[in-house]
């Protein structure tokens, strides 16, 4: 399928070619007929990517940050390939479209095969001719709206949630500053409610399209002034929806405070930097209230992704019902966009449509348009394609961050493996992970690379709660396979997963890298010989995960104890070389709604040789601090490893020291295991103890639950 990307390194736009996404539960596949480019939205992405790097870090200090404590942790080098790999990944653009449904998955019930419906949201309503769409961000259209006025859904709905945000009633006087496509709407949705609308803009082909939409009055920042005495009897207006987007947003602040009535509400709806005059907005005690896009729901993922509604009684105007009420107010001839359309393109002429946006010819609605036709459904070739002589045939499923930016460069370094195919649900990051590795295939579905004959081992990057079904899928099929941490997410796939592992000729790994690190093997050699058992502790600074931020999936199936604490009891079990016999857990419960309970344990592991092994796995510390240390004692000797980076060795009152310029947490020689275990049929860790260490982290978690049980 064909969609519009650009690539933040450079800043370039194209029409790239993907395979389509999959369908999953929750949502469904749309095949768009057409799809609307917000220029401001758009251009702002665009004016970004060709900022220099510099540039680009000041607008967004906080990853500025995140990629400099990187540098501290990892080293430069390390840093900048993760990095290098991740910006030069294609983004999609779009968040607003129309389309017929193509595909439903489980739990969609309110729309059939082949119905119209309309889709908003940045990652999901792309330009492209295919997507899918979860069902909290898509609406049915109603009938008698054109596919090309469906396709103003999203920007639609922005509007809508600003004049909520404004709460004013019938014959309230409105100013609505900035014309741009939210703007316009929201003057046509502000007259519908009986509101008396003032509209401003310094183009004024935009306030005359605005006084025709009905607006009572329009004209350009100088003219304000008298429009606003007239239209309010000199009163001042009793609200602002400020949908600009200005660079001097301290003028523009100060221009609509001196328009407004005394204790006036002010509605930020645009990009706008908060830079306001205090005498102004003191002296007349305005309120000023922000819109955050498209309503209650937005940015929450358990909304949006999840498909978790709130109740009609409690949030009467979630994202989704304001795109309905939208499309109603269309439907029902109170609002009309086609005369904001002024520019119509079909997706093969997308790049010639932005030269529109990031140009100077004057545009509002740009429309792109799709053929009427059915899309071919993306597959890998016919025929198996062979690795490359002496290589083994590797697939990969899961196709994000870590996949990218760790685990496939250290598999590719080792030049033992010829990529086969990549699959990932969304279709254009396994294209571009595809073109990253030089592979033969992109796909979205997992199944077209387990069922390669070419494949013969599988890497299995993807959201923990896939992991058994793939895993036993690859290993029913004779594949070799190596899945990122956790193995599985309980004891029934568990079972599975080891039943599957015993009966096939494939080999089992799982991603505990840090028990390969050269480092670990120097604590082993300080510790051989020894008589006495070890006593080890291992402290992690994990760090908060909030339990509805965009990483809060990982508190699910186990939460952070099943998905991470697995990587530590593997790294303590490797050090002593014995097996787990008992655990006990204590956590400290921050006693915030925000933060799991879980997250701040210590879990206590007896060994069946005696040793003795301490997790301190604490999120509630300074996240400037070192994340890792290990201690270990026995026999008069001692080992401190710090961070993977320095490991001083005591013995006999003397210290050896063994420094690293970069962490050193395996990766490289994990994946060098892993490729001579496909070879050999020698799994690098053996069965038993990727049992025993999934079955400590669940004994961990089943105790934190009901304590003393285990």
């Amino acid at each position: 399928m064909k969609l519009v990307v650009h690539d933040f390194k450079s800043g370039d736009l194209r029409l790239a070619d993907a395979p389509p996404p999959g369908v999953r539960p929750g949502g469904v596949l749309v095949r768009a007929s057409a799809s609307l480019i917000s220029a401001g939205t758009d251009r702002a992405v665009l004016e970004l990517a060709r900022k220099s790097s510099l540039a680009k870090a000041l607008t967004r200090p906080d990853l500025a940050r995140r990629v400099m404590d990187k540098v501290r942790t990892e080293g430069l080098a390390s840093t900048y390939r993760k990095v290098r790999n991740l910006i030069t990944a294609p983004i999609p653009l779009g968040y607003s479209l129309c389309g017929r449904v193509a595909a439903m998955g489980e739990g969609v019930h309110d729309v059939r095969l082949g119905d119209r419906v309309a889709c908003a949201g940045q990652g999901h309503a792309n330009h492209a001719e295919c997507v899918f769409v979860p069902k909290n961000l898509f609406v049915p259209v109603p009938d008698g709206v054109d596919d090309e006025h469906a396709a103003y859904v999203t920007l639609g709905a922005i509007a809508m949630h600003g004049v909520r945000q404004a709460d004013q009633q019938v014959g309230a006087n409105v100013l609505v500053a900035g014309l741009g496509l939210v703007g316009q709407i929201a003057v046509q949705i502000c007259a519908a409610a009986g509101y008396r609308v003032v509209a401003m803009d310094t183009d004024e082909r935009k306030t005359e399209l605005a006084q025709a939409s009905g607006a009572y009055a329009a004209g350009t920042p100088g003219q304000m002034a008298a429009a606003v005495a007239r239209a309010t009897k000199g009163q001042g207006v009793d609200a602002v929806l400020l949908t600009a987007a200005s660079p001097d947003s301290g003028a523009l602040f100060d221009q609509v405070a001196e328009l407004c009535r005394d204790r006036a509400r002010v509605v930020v709806i645009g990009d706008v930097k908060m830079d306001l005059s205090r005498r102004l907005y003191f002296g007349k005690e305005l309120e000023i209230l922000q819109s955050r896009s498209y309503g209650p729901g937005r940015y929450d993922a358990d909304y949006e992704e999840k498909g978790r509604d709130y109740p009609i009684g409690y949030v009467r105007w979630t994202e989704r019902r304001n795109m309905g009420a939208f499309l109603d107010l269309i439907a029902d001839g109170r609002v009309d966009v086609s005369g904001l359309t002024t520019h119509r393109y079909p997706i093969g002429e997308a790049e010639a449509a932005y030269r529109v946006v990031t140009g100077e010819d004057y545009a509002i609605g740009i429309l792109l348009t799709y053929p009427d036709q059915e899309e071919e459904a993306a597959a890998p070739p016919a025929a198996p394609k062979k690795p490359v002589s002496g290589r083994i045939g590797l697939g990969v499923i899961g196709a994000g961050r870590f996949a990218k930016g760790t685990l496939l460069p250290a598999f590719m370094e080792t030049g033992a493996f010829d990529v086969i195919g990549v699959a990932s649900a969304g279709g254009l990051s396994a294209e571009a992970l595809k073109d990253q590795a030089g592979a033969r295939f992109a796909t979205s579905d997992p199944g077209a690379v387990l069922d390669d004959d070419g494949v013969q081992a599988v890497l299995i990057a993807t959201r923990h709660d896939s992991h058994a079904e793939f895993v036993i899928g690859a290993l029913e099929r004779g594949k070799h396979v190596f899945v990122e941490k956790p193995l599985c997410q309980d004891r029934g796939e568990l079972r599975a997963i080891e039943e599957a592992a015993r009966a096939s000729s494939g080999i089992l790994a799982v991603g505990f890298n840090r028990r390969h690190s050269p480092l670990i093997a120097d604590i082993r050699s300080h510790f051989a010989g020894g008589a006495e058992p070890l006593a080890m502790a291992y402290r992690v600074n994990a760090g908060r995960v909030a339990l509805d931020g965009e990483d809060a999936w990982v508190h699910e199936g186990g939460g952070r104890i099943v998905g991470e604490v697995c990587h530590f009891v593997d790294t303590l079990s490797a050090i002593c070389g014995a097996r787990p016999l008992s655990v006990t857990a204590y956590a400290v419960n921050p006693r915030s709604q925000g933060l799991a309970a879980t997250d701040t344990v210590s879990i206590t592991i007896a060994f069946d040789d005696g040793s003795l092994g301490t997790i301190h796995y604490w999120a509630n510390g300074d996240a400037s601090q070192p994340k890792e240390r290990i201690e270990v004692y026995s026999g008069g000797r001692s080992a401190v490893l710090d961070d993977f980076r320095r490991l001083d060795l005591h013995a006999g009152g003397k210290t050896e020291t063994r420094r690293r310029r970069a962490q050193t947490k395996g990766f490289a020689e994990e994946a060098r295991a892993f490729a001579e275990a496909c070879r050999n049929g020698e799994p690098p860790i053996g069965l038993d103890s990727l049992i025993d260490t999934t079955l400590v982290t669940f004994l961990a978690a089943e105790d934190l639950a009901d304590p003393g049980a285990t």
